[in-house]
């Protein structure tokens, strides 16, 4: 063994000794790990940083880019309302809602899928008769199935098509996972729904991960085409049951009915007074194709999303003395990008008796004032007409620096930032069509996949269904690091011999010279690597080892790059194998020892389909 071999060789015990100990975060470590081959003279200076130029990263940058335009337009939430059952049993239920998150996460972030379908895990176990935990870990397996069946589902894929184009050959394409992998993704998905589910322990939820908030009362204007004309007001609570709305009240020709007969049927341009949940409320309006009241505008130029309050004056310092209008068109200058906020009325708010027609909310300040929680009777005016009390919650919508500069002036109080969003179809639309768009012309050659997600990123920055702010916001920079970080890296163990040399002493010692042996060596040992360390780190080291061995032995090396992609998309003992199983920990009230109980009995099912399916259709 020479020095440099020995030198790496040490560097990666001590990186991957770190990744185990979980003190230090992952991007943290890999950047240490980078530092200290430089030092050693293993990359050049001047090598360091190249690999945040590589290809695999910048694609895993677009892809979480675009799965934030899915989760900003309701696209997600509008797919899931069209897929899943509303009123099938356990087993239906589950394998529609793992098959969703395992389809989702083939073209988009599977963390990002994961965490836009927790929600409706949470409410399916609680029509299941299940603990949340019962479904939340069926779903968070089946997304990390879905990764492996595409080129951009996981990060680890990217990484091992890196690899092939290093070698000599071209990189893979979109859908050359996909026969191993919609295989495994598929049987796997068949296997929690069926048994899977009885497997995981049922336990309480650790706590809930955000605050409560009570209910919200919204007025809600019935289009002219929606589906909610001519239903009595009975039939439409009981489509919108599983959200949890109800109505409370309703609208017509500027009369307020209170508490209305469910017999009354909804005519177009009625308004109804919901109360639900601020989370549920997007699902609520999204089932009718319907917009909340105070989002229309009056002259019907369209509502806030599509032409912005920024566009009206910005609020003065004396919002709280006569209303006088100051002409102040400062506001034309601000950042147009809308956000929703809850905020709290205090005692003290100089808003306290005021409505928000008083207060020419939106055309002084260009703010909306979309819902009202109040406890425990509703407001009895219309929306823009009620008295604000100490002790509201308001849900308003408007530019991020205007409603900080209402909040301050006011003496409101902001609660704590969530994920919320008002579903629009046709921006949910546009979004979908970008990344179909993407994943086709990469998928016909006509681009690569860098170059193609490039372009659907600015093509969705150009139709705002990912606002330029929130370009950055989107990237999970960690993992980034992390990639970039490793690649080089992993190119030291190829420069200086080691990745060969580990690769004879496994196909020798362990394989005994027999390439299915070895094939078999790979996949598990890549898979229990990526169950205690992160797993685009597991592909990034596994590679080059996969490489050597294809190389000892003659045999065909796409077959060993895959059994790396599978392996390493394949983390289901621990909780800190992967994203999504840590998303589940509280929720799901699980302890670190649960997961092995599924989890187990997924990874033989795993090695028992992938190895024939590998030899299959990667033959040796």
């Amino acid at each position: 063994m020479t020095p440099p071999q020995m030198l790496i060789l040490a560097i990666l015990t001590a990186t991957m000794g770190l990744f185990l100990w979980g003190k230090l975060r992952h991007d943290v470590v890999a950047l240490t790990a980078l530092l200290a081959c430089v030092l050693a003279g293993l990359v050049p200076a001047a090598d360091a940083f190249a690999g945040f130029a590589h290809p695999a990263v910048i694609t895993v940058a677009c892809v979480l880019i675009l799965s934030q335009g899915l989760q900003n337009t309701g696209a997600v939430d509008w797919l899931a309302r069209s897929v899943l059952p509303r009123n099938a049993g356990r087993i239906p239920s589950l394998l529609a809602l793992t098959g969703l998150g395992a389809a989702m996460s083939g073209f988009m972030n599977n963390v990002g899928a994961m965490a836009l379908l927790m929600p409706v895990a949470v409410q399916l176990s609680g029509r299941l008769n299940m603990t949340a935990g019962q479904v939340l870990m069926p779903l968070a397996f089946g997304t990390i199935l879905g990764g492996m069946t595409t080129l951009v589902g996981t990060p680890p894929n990217l990484i091992v098509s890196g690899f092939r184009a290093q070698a000599g050959s071209s990189a893979f394409g979109m859908f050359d996972f996909a026969p191993v992998g919609v295989t495994v993704a598929v049987l796997g998905v068949v296997f929690v729904a069926l048994i899977g589910w009885r497997l995981v322990p049922a336990r309480k939820a650790a706590g809930a991960g955000g605050f409560e908030t009570g209910a919200y009362f919204s007025e809600v204007r019935v289009p002219e085409k929606s589906k909610a004309v001519g239903l009595t007001l009975r039939a439409f609570e009981r489509e919108i049951d599983d959200s949890g709305a109800q109505v409370a009240g309703l609208v017509r020709n500027e009369v307020r009915m209170i508490a209305p007969h469910g017999g009354r049927r909804i005519r177009p341009d009625d308004i109804l007074v919901l109360e639900a949940d601020v989370d549920t409320l997007a699902e609520a309006l999204a089932v009718f194709d319907m917009k909340l009241e105070e989002q229309v505008d009056p002259d019907d130029a369209g509502d806030l999303t599509d032409s912005p309050p920024s566009e009206s004056p910005a609020p003065d310092k004396s919002a709280t003395g006569p209303e006088t209008d100051t002409g102040d068109d400062k506001g034309a200058a601000r950042d147009p990008e809308i956000v929703l906020r809850e905020v709290a009325v205090l005692p003290a708010s100089s808003i306290v008796g005021r409505s928000a027609s008083d207060m020419r909310l939106r055309t002084r300040y260009g703010l909306n004032l979309l819902a009202v929680s109040r406890d425990p009777n509703p407001p009895r005016t219309r929306l823009r007409e009620v008295a604000l009390k100490s002790g509201d919650l308001l849900l308003l919508q408007g530019p991020a620096d205007v409603l900080s500069e209402f909040i301050n002036d006011t003496g409101c109080v902001p609660l704590g930032e969530r994920d919320l969003r008002i579903p629009d179809k046709r921006k949910a639309i546009l979004a979908g069509a970008v990344l179909a768009g993407a994943v086709a012309l990469v998928t016909l050659g006509v681009l690569t996949a860098a170059i193609g997600f490039v372009l659907a990123v600015l093509v969705s920055m150009a139709l705002r269904t990912v606002p330029p702010r929130q370009v950055y916001t989107a990237i999970d920079w960690p993992v980034i690091v992390l990639l970039a970080a490793l690649i080089p890296v992993a190119g030291a163990m190829q420069t200086t011999g080691a990745a060969d040399m580990l690769a004879v002493f496994l196909v020798q010692t362990i394989a005994q010279g027999n390439a299915i042996a070895a094939l078999a060596v790979v996949l598990i040992v890549t898979m229990f690597l990526s169950d205690v360390m992160n797993n685009a780190a597991t592909a990034a080291v596994l590679c080059p080892i996969a490489l050597g061995i294809a190389g000892a032995l003659g045999v065909n090396p796409d077959s060993f790059l895959m059994a790396v992609a599978i392996g390493a998309s394949c983390a289901f003992l621990t909780p800190i194998g992967h994203q999504n199983n840590t998303l589940i920990l509280g929720p799901g009230g699980f302890r670190f020892g649960d997961y092995w109980r599924l989890g187990l009995p997924m990874e033989i099912l795993v090695t028992a389909v992938s190895l024939p399916m590998l030899l299959w259709v990667w033959p040796l």
